[in-house]
């Protein structure tokens, strides 16, 4: 039972923590709401940081979640640039980095994720950049800019999301740049080979340079400048600076000391929750990028690291807490824009999980949507420039039942005709 006497702890001061104090109070709840962010900025969201804000179409602000004033008027205690050390479930407090402790009745822990580092020489150059808080896109954007003044050269360790969206931006302002990556393609681990080669023909036609198959070994510099990076085939590419775009790892080192159940790395690492987002302590529950959830549907554990994701993740878990029978059971989406390419993936299709690529459209044109299919069963689509299609896209995901895959091919054929009507 909830009462106004109860005090609602939130760590994490990303989309998914701010998403969950927001309902909080939506739902009625009238105790105490702290929200607790190692970042001195107040909760804001993460698409700007390599898209609007990036490419220097939007304000700042735009990232912030809420206005500053919201926070006090929702009641809301924020405690920014705080990081919180420990947990201490007996007690039900956790200790912030200042020493002090806050009592909990339950407690979210949407602690997100950091970007992997590369264990190689030079990467404590001052030109090296990673991508995923906003000062680290304040960062970023002033280097992109001076790279493009000065025809200075950027390389990209990493041809996922991130590393794409970035070098669309840095091609905006006219920087060179070289894309490094392992795999034969890029986002060949989420896309698969049938569709990653639209992605290099479309950086390759703004002038962006792949190397593919290989991987970054040093980054080399002068006064603590970037001057070259190696790859391990042997070259060096010229570079005035460097992103390392190789992924993120979940924060679960709060979770791990106070002794929380968790998924091991080679299954996606995360904090293991239930459909509900609830831990293995029914006091504590996990949203966001660090929550490897239950999900109901799709009859896996799934860590997923978007926007999508936490938007409604810390919903769902705020009204878990609130003792509401949630099952959380949204279907994996996410979306990018690069260049004059947008697009939107909904599902999910780990690389050996589909045997079958479907294509409705023209892909020449860049005017299509792809469906991954298991045994005539659509695991995902991604709709590339085909817009107000995702409730259909997802609606297919959902069904889990086989499908007329010609029907699926013909744009004539409406995507809600596709389905075996009853």
């Amino acid at each position: 039972m909830v009462d106004a006497d109860q005090t609602f702890v939130i760590v994490g001061g990303g989309l998914a923590g701010a998403k969950a104090a927001e309902t909080l109070r939506a739902e009625g709840f009238t105790g105490r709401v702290i929200l607790i962010g190692e970042e001195v900025d107040p909760p804001y969201e993460r698409p700007p940081l390599s898209k609007g804000y990036l490419t220097g179409k939007e304000p700042r602000g735009k990232a912030f979640v809420h206005e500053s004033a919201w926070y006090a008027v929702q009641d809301i205690e924020l405690h920014l640039g705080q990081p919180v050390t420990a947990i201490d479930r007996a007690a039900r407090t956790v200790r912030l980095g200042d020493g002090t402790s806050i009592g909990y009745d339950k407690l979210l822990l949407a602690t997100g994720a950091e970007p992997r580092r590369l264990d190689i020489p030079g990467t404590d150059l001052a030109g090296v950049h990673h991508l995923r808080r906003l000062v680290h896109a304040d960062r970023l954007q002033g280097t992109l800019a001076a790279l493009g003044r000065d025809n200075g050269h950027l390389v990209i360790a990493g041809a996922g999301w991130i590393g794409l969206e970035v070098a669309a931006a840095a091609r905006g302002y006219g920087a060179e740049v070289t894309v490094v990556e392992a795999d034969p393609t890029p986002l060949h681990r989420v896309i698969g080979p049938e569709l990653g080669q639209l992605f290099t023909d479309l950086h390759a036609e703004h002038g962006v340079r792949f190397r593919f198959g290989t991987r970054l070994t040093e980054i080399t510099g002068q006064d603590g400048m970037v001057l070259a990076a190696r790859t391990e085939d042997g070259d060096e590419h010229p570079a005035h600076a460097v992103l390392v775009a190789v992924g993120a790892t979940p924060c679960t080192a709060l979770a791990e000391n106070a002794g929380l159940a968790l998924v091991d790395r080679a299954h996606g690492g995360g904090i293991a929750v239930d459909a509900s987002l609830c831990t293995s302590d029914p006091d504590i529950y996990a949203a966001g990028d660090v929550a490897a959830a239950e999900h109901p549907l799709l009859h896996a554990r799934l860590r997923v690291e978007h926007w999508a994701n936490a938007l409604n993740g810390g919903p769902a878990a705020a009204r878990a807490m609130l003792g509401q029978d949630v099952s959380y059971d949204r279907v994996p989406y996410f979306y990018s824009d690069q260049y004059d390419l947008g697009m939107e993936y909904s599902g999910w299709a780990p690389p050996g999980s589909y045997d079958q690529v479907v294509l409705r459209g023209d892909v020449g044109k860049r005017e299509f949507i792809a469906f991954w299919l298991k045994d005539r069963r659509v695991l995902a689509g991604m709709n590339v420039n085909v817009w107000d299609v995702t409730p259909a896209v997802q609606d297919l995901v959902r069904s889990r039942t086989p499908v007329d895959t010609e029907a699926l091919a013909d744009p004539a054929t409406p995507l809600q005709d596709v389905l075996p009507h009853p």
